[in-house]
């Protein structure tokens, strides 16, 4: 029998599991959560993750602690000394993590596709043997299991399960049928069908879910590495925020300096000098992503141009837009895609004190917008950067 400190903490949908094999079963309410667990352990394991509380209610029957969290009802921990239960659902789904059932690969780790016993598809992120070994790595996946039980929105990846053990360490997540925006925009079959309605509410979706962050979460969270590769996208092209293993939780009361992380291209740039990470660090890394969304392709050196309003003056709108698509013959469309690209250029100013907050994005979003006063096609980018945005105050 291990002791507390080596159990092994494993998460799975709980509506899925059939009790009937679980004799002695104890079920717990403490303080909101649900816990079941075996009696012989079930005081030495409690006062090892500091639950030793009133029992609510107890009722008799198994050998497994879970462990609801409060905040997500999708997600529970099972703690239950090996692991093999679910860890042998997941070797079936994957055939010991086949590559046949790999979907991506990263520095990190690799994502697998994977069809429970229960018929659902999930997304199982694996961390690769020697990086579960580094601390760094383990902090990483720590820290998104942290952050991911503790909040929800429509358009953040559900976190369904976990394990954490020295043989295996993985992720479950909801799984998003065309993968990230990056390889949807990579190719050119599939950006086609990726039309401009669908573009700007990915860029409404992502905006809400970062206004959810930085002004519904308390303590306040910082994504840190929005690009189009951690932006997942469902069989609707509905768009779902990922990868939260360098997001930060701010402090108040600290000067929040930290080291450099994100994706090269998206990290704004203040972080290069101050090393001081704040809301304005992810507002700098969404108008990225919502010109690379408009355009297809990251902008690379619009970013550089922004800073000289001159240098935009003889560069239309319509010449930056994907020409993969067909213009838009909506007057709606045009609307929408001027308002957004007015809304990304204000994001991406280089001095953090003059771009929109988050909630001032979602707000502008949400408003009723002007008409165009002027076809799309002689709009300039300077005329949109020097164009007032109106919005209410954060």
């Amino acid at each position: 029998m291990y002791p507390p400190s080596d159990v092994i903490k494993v998460g799975v949908k709980f509506e899925n599991m059939d009790f009937s094999c679980f004799p002695n079963l104890v079920f717990l309410s403490l303080s909101g959560q649900e816990v079941l667990g075996s009696m012989d352990d079930l005081g030495s394991i409690l006062s090892s993750i500091g639950y030793l509380s009133t029992l609510v209610h107890l009722d008799l029957s198994n050998n497994y602690l879970f462990v609801q969290t409060p905040k997500n009802g999708d997600l529970f921990s099972i703690w239950n000394y090996d692991g093999k239960l679910a860890y042998e659902d997941i070797i079936a789904a994957t055939n010991d993590f086949d590559i046949r059932y790999c979907i991506g690969t990263g520095g990190y780790g690799s994502v697998y596709r994977a069809q429970l016993p229960s018929g659902k598809v999930v997304a199982l992120k694996k961390l690769h043997r020697l990086e579960a070994e580094e601390p760094a790595f383990d902090r990483s996946l720590k820290n998104e299991i942290k952050i991911l039980t503790e909040i929800r929105h429509r358009n953040i990846v559900k976190l369904l399960g976990y394990c954490l053990h020295k043989r295996c360490m993985f992720l479950i997540y909801q799984y998003m049928e065309r993968g990230s925006l990056f390889c949807v925009l990579s190719d050119d079959g599939e950006a086609v069908e990726l039309d401009w309605t669908k573009r700007v509410n990915i860029i409404k979706s992502t905006a809400y879910a970062l206004s959810y962050l930085h002004y519904e979460c308390t303590p306040i969270i910082v994504h840190r590495d929005i690009s189009s590769n951690n932006i997942l996208l469902d069989s609707d092209s509905e768009a779902f925020v990922s990868d939260f293993g360098t997001a930060r939780i701010l402090d108040p009361d600290s000067s929040n300096i930290t080291r450099l992380v994100g994706t090269c291209g998206y990290v704004a740039p203040e972080l290069a000098y101050t090393m001081v990470v704040t809301e304005k660090c992810d507002v700098f890394s969404f108008g990225v992503l919502a010109l690379e969304t408009l355009m297809g392709k990251h902008p690379g050196e619009l970013l550089s141009m922004v800073s000289k309003p001159s240098s935009l003056q003889n560069i239309m709108l319509s010449d930056m837009l994907d020409p993969r698509l067909s213009p838009p013959t909506s007057q709606m469309v045009a609307q929408n895609i001027v308002h957004v690209a007015t809304i990304a250029l204000a994001c991406v100013h280089t001095d953090p004190k003059f771009r929109p907050t988050m909630k001032q994005v979602a707000r502008e979003f949400l408003s009723c917008q002007r008409s165009l006063r002027n076809p799309l096609r002689t709009i300039s980018l300077l005329q949109l950067v020097n164009s007032e945005m109106h919005m209410e105050g954060a």
